[in-house]
């Protein structure tokens, strides 16, 4: 599709791919560990995909999801498939924290409180590392 951004793009740091998907590390500085689960060609909604790709998809969102929690340890994890803006199929995968900047709130809701999280430098290799690992 012309003018997609997620077809034009990466979307963020790519931390692993193949040809099916890739998952890659978003640019939120209230928000490291951030995650999107993306598909490669371009296509708007999870029922555009056969099941067997349905199920390939969920696995790598998943397995996504376990990293963060063993990599990061949050609260807890959301996950949602919006592309309301980006009408591409991803998977958004957010570490989230009881101290984060809108929790309990979505993290596209009203901010309640600025806080930042000290970020381990080697939080996008470890990130990285553990998705490799997984495959």
């Amino acid at each position: 599709m012309s003018d997609c951004p997620l077809c034009d793009a990466p979307g963020g740091r790519v931390l692993w791919q193949d040809e099916f998907c890739r998952v890659v590390l978003v640019d939120e500085p209230d928000y490291p560990g951030f995650l999107r689960v993306i598909l490669n060609r371009h296509v708007r909604e999870m029922t555009d995909l056969v099941p067997e790709e349905r199920s390939r998809l969920m696995v790598k969102v998943c397995k996504t999801e376990q990293v963060i929690r063993d990599v990061m340890r949050p609260d807890k994890i959301n996950l949602a498939s919006l592309g309301n803006v980006v009408p591409h199929l991803h998977w958004h995968v957010i570490p989230r924290f009881v101290d984060d900047p809108h929790f309990p709130n979505p993290v596209w809701g009203e901010k309640l409180r600025e806080t930042s999280h000290a970020v381990p430098a080697e939080l996008e290799a470890q990130l990285a590392a553990a998705l490799n690992s997984l495959v």
